[in-house]
């Protein structure tokens, strides 16, 4: 797989062309779909993407024909290059169901800004890729569609909620894919796939068109093979939306358009920190522990300052998120009772009972345990005791971290305890499933921009891991507001002197 820029390169010599780029993808689903053990990734393949490919095509010849390749190409700079899109996010004309049964036959009728942004910087949407039902999982096998497997081995899950997207992306189906999350749904299936994962800073890419889960925390995030590939299409998706009033402009947004490695003097000035809180943690995997400490000594080596500090407040970051997350899922799933869109399941016996049966046949168990539990938090003998508190510990950390970039330039743990783990393994225990989320969820509530990089694989003997079941692992890199260009930065040089960390048994075409 070549870099958008290697990609656009072709396109411009007439090496490649949009067409073949989609025709390649649409041939892999096609062929994938019916095999033994299909990945699952992509739920349906759009039907005007070869004619949107097409199109590009014929910009590209007349431009070149004329000698205004450049000028096409500055107005539309990821023209020709298709991309992946989570179920949740609206394309107009196209289905949207948030691989829910509640959605069933639902068609979107107007673009979300993301992909209207990308659509009008020439990307081609090649369809929609599946999730966990309404984005609430961690492994995307939550969904009516059924699971996504790891493309890097497909006995695993591919993460979650995004694992579709990510999984696309790892199997060279996709240039990018976009995701979304509300605690770490773009991360954790980056970190199990073995691709780039950015969180941004809350408010930088518009959520308007994308169904909500948790309003205050849901973010879209970009999946892909390089931090330079997420800088160029973050550099055309970001920006203030007037449908959206917690948008906001990214400072420094050209600076993405062609992204810079760190240089070394750079890196000496860098100050990095590591929180102790996750360091401790008993449930780490040894693979993930080692793989960290060699990330860790990497920035040493650069000249970057390392040093563990204490934050306790994140030890109440999970617990703050779940109180947060389930309760604003419960208020926003609400709109779903089958009276304006969607599945509706109605017997003739009231308004009461159509909403019961038809939220009762329409969501999967764990929508309702969320909905349960949200609805339980923000009942009136409880809202005081459990929500407000949340809150207000999410105010502290909001504070602790902002302190803490006072000082340090960057936080760095692992994206998650553990590489990914067989399908099957932990979807009937949600409790070990929520805590896939340990490191990843003080970032949404802290809203500061996170990026998982792939930093090795699984190779331990002590957890009897054969050759063939090493797994990506990946690392976070975190920063203050609105840094991502310096995190993305900082990433770069990683991948340029470890290119192909995530992969050393998986795809490589």
């Amino acid at each position: 797989m070549y870099t958008i820029d290697e990609t656009i390169a072709s396109l411009k010599s007439g090496a490649l062309t949009s067409h073949d780029l989609v025709k390649k993808s649409i041939d892999t689903f096609e062929k994938d779909k019916n095999s033994e053990l299909p990945l699952n990734a992509f739920i349906e393949m759009y039907s005007d993407a070869l004619e949107l490919s097409d199109a590009a095509d014929t910009e590209i010849q007349k431009a070149r024909e004329q000698g205004k390749l450049d000028e096409l190409f500055a107005s539309k700079p990821l023209l020709g290059i298709p991309f992946a899109n989570k179920d949740n996010i609206s394309v107009r004309g196209k289905h949207l169901t948030c691989a829910s049964k509640i959605l069933e036959g639902y068609v979107a009728p107007y673009n979300a800004t993301v992909i209207d942004r990308l659509v009008k910087a020439g990307a081609i949407p090649l369809g929609r890729c599946n999730q966990d039902e309404f984005a609430m999982g961690s492994s995307t096998e939550y969904s009516v569609y059924g699971p996504t497997r790891n493309p890097i081995n497909r006995d695993y899950v591919s993460g979650g909620s995004s694992g579709g997207s990510s999984a696309a992306v790892a199997a060279n189906q996709a240039f990018f894919g976009l995701g979304t999350e509300t605690g770490g749904s773009v991360r954790l299936p980056a970190s199990y796939c073995g691709v780039y994962g950015l969180k941004p800073t809350y408010g930088v890419l518009s959520r308007w068109g994308v169904v909500a889960y948790g309003s205050s925390l849901d973010q879209v995030g970009i999946i892909a093979h390089t931090p330079s590939d997420i800088a160029k299409t973050l550099a055309v998706m970001s920006g203030v939306d007037f449908y959206d009033d917690t948008s906001q402009d990214l400072p420094f947004r050209e600076n993405l358009s062609n992204l810079k490695a760190y240089s070394q003097a750079d890196f000496a000035k860098l100050k990095v920190s590591v929180p102790k809180q996750f360091l401790e943690n008993k449930g780490m995997d040894c693979d993930v522990a080692a793989v960290f400490e060699e990330v860790r000594a990497w920035f040493a080596k650069k000249g970057a300052v390392v040093e563990v500090v204490d934050l306790p407040i994140l030890d109440a970051a999970i617990a703050s998120y779940y109180v947060i997350a389930l309760s604003e899922a419960a208020s926003n799933l609400s709109r779903f009772d089958g009276i304006r869109y969607g599945a509706r399941k109605d017997n003739n016996a009231g308004y009461d009972q159509l909403y019961v049966d038809t939220r009762s046949e329409g969501f999967g168990p764990e929508v309702k345990r969320r909905i349960i539990i949200g609805n339980y938090v923000l009942s009136e003998q409880f809202s005081g005791q459990t929500y407000k508190k949340g809150m207000s510990v999410r105010a502290a950390i909001q504070r602790e971290v902002a302190k803490l970039f006072e000082t340090y330039d960057l936080i760095l743990c692992p994206t998650c305890p553990t590489p990914s783990f067989k399908l099957g393994q932990k979807v009937d225990d949600p409790l070990e499933m929520y805590l896939s989320d340990l490191f990843t969820t003080f970032v949404n509530l802290a809203r500061i921009p996170s990026l998982s990089v792939p930093c090795g694989y699984t190779h331990s003997k002590e957890q009897n891991r054969t050759d063939s079941e090493s797994m990506p692992i990946g690392i976070q890199f975190a920063g203050p507001l609105f840094s991502e260009a310096k995190i993305l930065s900082i990433a770069q040089v990683w991948e340029e002197e470890h290119k192909g960390c995530g992969f050393p048994l998986g795809l490589t075409e």
